[in-house]
């Protein structure tokens, strides 16, 4: 444990990634592979289930202490982060335990979890009293879940390569489903995941290969060059999902490696009868990579993105559910075909044998006029009924960027976020690295946008534990006019968009028009007025305003209006009939 608190310790203190590898490298060298097979796992992004509810957990700090619970929870407002401000408070431990970082998690913490409350204060009492301050901070976070440093997964499989001398793009692979939660790391799945490589072994489980991300296109397509060199599709609003068939069986991946194939039965039904037609292929091995939708049978777009989150919620969900929000899966590329990796091929030779593959299995697409955006191997729309829930995403041409970017300004009313434009020669890559032969650009709709007033705030966590950070924004329930004021209803919340200067600036303002405190909330008096910008919206009968947004983040301080000048809820509410395409 003392190592690898050492070890977060030196990762959160810098911003070097070439340090942050090397220390990682050290850290990996000389620990026992059980611990360093838990280090990776948390590093990764690995969260075991909570132990300890925090009820718990601050009646045994406040104990340890010898607190009265009214000045520790005056401290952990003032702190911001619970597993800080315990480390803050308890007294140093009488001695230094020099146990390993496993041995402390599978005999000491994870055996709390259900257990009696008077057994699990007085185990974290003795823990707490056997580590020094950045144990206890460690320990803390480890329990709460939220252990967050610097690190990117793409961080650790350099230093894991670093390590073992394997490729970085073998060990990304491998490490696919390392931090499921349902299968605690040890030492033999660390030696797995950095063993050399056998002559002509090919995986026969059900893993899917890394995901290739797209990289936002950072101005005019035009600096592209010739766009008959591009493969155009649409940018869909879904769930990004690999489809895994081998040897007879089928799993379903999400990119954030969460394995989903019972959440979604219609699509293992779908491409179990494509296997049963192509019963050699299968049984090979093949590997689409594609959307998962919310896609009603007789519908000309996909539901919005808030009714597919019914369906991932949902373990195994119920026929009602299955009735309402139907699911399809559209495959936009082919990384493995009969047992063969195919990530290295050109696109354009993946993507044609892509449409051989699924040329007997039903795609949709958004509804098209004739010849609107029918492009070569595009599968259309051969019946709308068509019952099957795998196809192929159809691809998108025009003679030039004007005619890509006039079908790029329909995308929202088709249920789009936007087009991807992918280089015909680029190999699927790992992670959001460019891909041999040209790179894959996100060309994405600019967001809707509304002025709204600053009604609520929050300390942020880690560096920022000190500051007001998060955000709640409301917009007007009625225009103002003269004489009093009509209701500010809250709409959204959002933490990210600002300068570090800008909310030294905005954190100053909060302490002065800070009106009441609700715990940790500020409730403020209305001063501000910030431009949100959100991808999209959706009818919310849990959200005040009527209406959920996505992805919502601060574009700019508007620090030339005045809150009379900021919008309404009859702005928000055209923008969710179609009738204002925002500003």
């Amino acid at each position: 444990m003392k190592a690898f608190a050492e070890l977060y310790a030196a990762l959160d203190a810098s911003s070097s990634t070439r340090h942050k590898v090397a220390v990682m490298e050290r850290y990996l060298r000389s620990a026992p592979p059980a611990d360093a097979a838990w280090a990776v796992y948390f590093l990764a992004g690995g969260k075991p289930r909570q132990s300890v509810p925090s009820r718990v957990l601050r009646e045994a700090a406040c104990e340890a202490a010898g607190l009265a619970p009214w000045l520790f929870e005056e401290s952990y407002a003032a702190v911001g982060d619970l597993a800080e401000t315990i480390a803050h408070l308890l007294p140093d431990g009488e001695v230094c335990d020099d146990t390993g970082l496993a041995e402390w998690l599978e005999t000491r913490l994870l055996p709390l979890r259900g257990a009696e409350p008077a057994a699990v204060a007085g185990a974290l009492r003795e823990a707490w009293a056997r580590l020094d301050w950045n144990g206890r901070f460690l320990l803390n976070k480890l329990i709460t879940g939220g252990l967050r440093v610097g690190v990117s997964r793409q961080l650790v499989v350099r230093a894991l390569a670093g390590v073992s001398g394997l490729a970085p793009t073998l060990i990304a692979q491998r490490m696919i489903g390392f931090t499921d939660a349902r299968r605690a790391p040890d030492a033999q799945r660390l030696a797995e995941l950095i063993a050399p490589p056998q002559a002509g072994a090919v995986s026969r489980d059900g893993r899917p290969y890394p995901f290739f991300l797209a990289h936002p296109l950072p101005g005019e397509p035009d600096a592209l060059g010739d766009p008959s060199a591009w493969q155009a599709e649409w940018k869909w609003d879904g769930v990004r999902a690999q489809l895994v068939l081998r040897e007879g069986q089928v799993w379903l991946w999400s990119r954030g490696e969460e394995l989903v194939t019972e959440r979604f039965p219609e699509v293992r039904r779908a491409a179990l009868a494509w296997s049963a037609r192509h019963p050699a292929r299968a049984a090979a091995g093949t590997v689409f990579d594609g959307e998962l939708l919310a896609w009603a049978p007789a519908a000309a777009r996909p539901m919005p993105f808030a009714a597919l989150q019914r369906r991932i919620t949902r373990l195994k969900p119920g026929a009602a559910l299955l009735r309402d929000v139907p699911v399809r899966f559209l495959a936009y590329d082919l990384l493995e075909h009969e047992g063969s990796d195919w990530r290295e091929r050109p696109l354009a030779q993946r993507r044609a044998q892509l449409e051989a593959l699924l040329e007997d299995a039903p795609g949709e697409a958004p509804g098209e006029a004739p010849g609107e955006a029918a492009g070569e191997g595009a599968t259309g729309i051969p019946g709308h009924d068509a019952p099957d829930r795998l196809g192929c995403s159809p691809r998108l041409t025009a003679p030039d960027w004007p005619g890509l970017a006039a079908l790029r300004e329909r995308a929202r009313e088709r249920g789009v976020e936007g087009l991807m434009l992918k280089h015909r020669d680029s190999a699927y890559g790992v992670g959001r690295l460019r891909a041999a032969g040209g790179g894959w650009w996100k060309w994405k709709l600019d967001p809707l946008t509304l002025d709204a007033v600053l009604l609520y705030a929050q300390r942020g966590h880690g560096r920022r534990a000190s500051l007001y950070t998060d955000y709640t924004f409301a917009l007007w329930a009625e225009p103002p006019g003269e004489g009093e004021l009509p209701a500010l209803v809250p709409f959204a919340k959002a933490y990210s968009g600002l300068t570090d200067e800008e909310i030294r600036q905005v954190d100053a303002v909060i302490r002065r028009t800070t009106v009441e405190r609700f715990g940790p909330v500020r409730s403020l008096q209305p001063s501000l007025v910030f431009e949100l910008g959100f991808e999209g919206l959706a009818p919310s009968p849990r959200h005040r305003s009527g209406v959920a947004v996505r992805f919502p983040r601060m574009l700019r301080w508007r620090t030339d209006k005045t809150i009379l000048e900021a919008d309404t809820l009859d702005s928000l509410r055209a923008m969710l009939a179609g009738s204002a395409p925002g500003r």
